[in-house]
């Protein structure tokens, strides 16, 4: 079953987790545990991961269950993660920064690459906006800490303008939905699978998307203190998840009905965003030295801006795996 968490749920299970070492001094988690507890969303890839059954699978022969739990962004998700309430979870580039320097417990452990036209500014189809310089003093919605949120500050600066010079909003997806379909914003910022979702209706128009843009890196985050006892059970995830990545590649028709079934979405909007310009689920595996320059570099750029309160060090936050772990 699929538990679907949001920010308010998030931070109660954070609660919950946290008073756990209380009744048990000295003990930071039940070890060993015998479930596996991931977080996912719509668009990430163990959307397939799940429906495959993969993780079940592979960890069957040490006795390991897995408890799924689905997010509609990666910043409740990450808060999750960090309070002990999930094991293993997927997210966009944004959300981790935003974790880390809250100074959550949680590592990098993998890494993998979507297009770079993932993700789109969005406004009504008969909108006046006609280009991104029409949003200054505009209303735009973007779930703060999220991917939107850096996409967002990309597609303003290409076009001169800055945070400043709009109205940001943090909602979540169904929020925006809600407010954009009610005039209520100017325009909405999102990621995939939101954003295919959104342009195949007839009242939305695509004002730009990120295409041209840098690369967009997704990241697998682990709990520091799950990734520190068992390290070779987190190889064994990575190198599941990359496995599933690369046969679905393979085989788009078998993906997309899979994708389709365990995420309720209808197939066309599953197969565009599956095949947009750059998109390849087998890009995946663990953490590389271009994965932590590019998270370093966001990073900065997010505390210049003052969005952040403190320097990060990425490479002190990553998972790496020792030789023959995840073979």
């Amino acid at each position: 079953m699929t538990i679907t968490i949001s920010r308010r749920g998030a931070i109660g299970l954070g609660l919950a987790a946290a008073l756990a070492p209380l009744a048990a001094p000295g003990v930071l988690r039940a070890a060993p545990a015998r479930t596996l507890r991931v977080g996912w969303q719509k668009g990430g890839l163990l959307g397939l991961v799940k429906g495959s059954g993969a993780f079940e699978q592979a960890l069957a022969d040490q006795g390991i269950s897995v408890s799924w739990s689905e997010f509609t962004s990666g910043p409740p998700l990450l808060e999750a993660l960090s309070a002990n309430a999930l094991d293993f979870g997927y997210t966009g580039n944004v959300p981790p920064i935003f974790a880390h320097a809250a100074r959550g417990n949680l590592v990098f452990v993998g890494a993998g690459q979507g297009s770079r036209e993932g993700h789109a500014i969005l406004v009504p189809g008969d909108s006046p906006i006609r280009k991104v310089e029409d949003l200054k003093g505009q209303t735009v919605a973007f779930k703060r800490g999220s991917s939107a949120h850096y996409a967002t500050i990309k597609l303003l600066r290409a076009a001169g303008l800055t945070l400043d010079d709009i109205e940001p909003q943090d909602l979540a997806p169904p929020d925006a939905i809600a407010a954009f379909d009610a005039g209520a914003i100017g325009a909405w910022t999102i990621w995939d699978p939101y954003f295919a979702s959104a342009e195949a209706r007839p009242n939305t128009r695509v004002l730009i998307t990120t295409e041209g843009l840098e690369p967009d890196y997704n990241f697998y985050s682990a709990n520091a203190d799950y990734a520190r006892e068992n390290p070779e059970l987190i190889g064994r995830l990575v190198k599941t998840v990359q496995a599933v990545g690369q046969k679905g590649q393979a085989d788009l028709p078998a993906t997309i009905t899979t994708f389709s079934k365990e995420t309720g979405l209808p197939a066309p909007v599953i197969e565009r965003f599956l095949t947009r310009k750059g998109s390849d689920l087998g890009l995946v595996g663990f953490v590389e030295s271009k994965h932590v320059a590019y998270e370093q570099a966001l990073a900065d750029e997010f505390l210049k801006l003052g969005i952040i309160p403190r320097k990060l060090d990425i490479a002190s936050v990553v998972w790496t795996p020792a030789a023959g772990q995840g073979a």
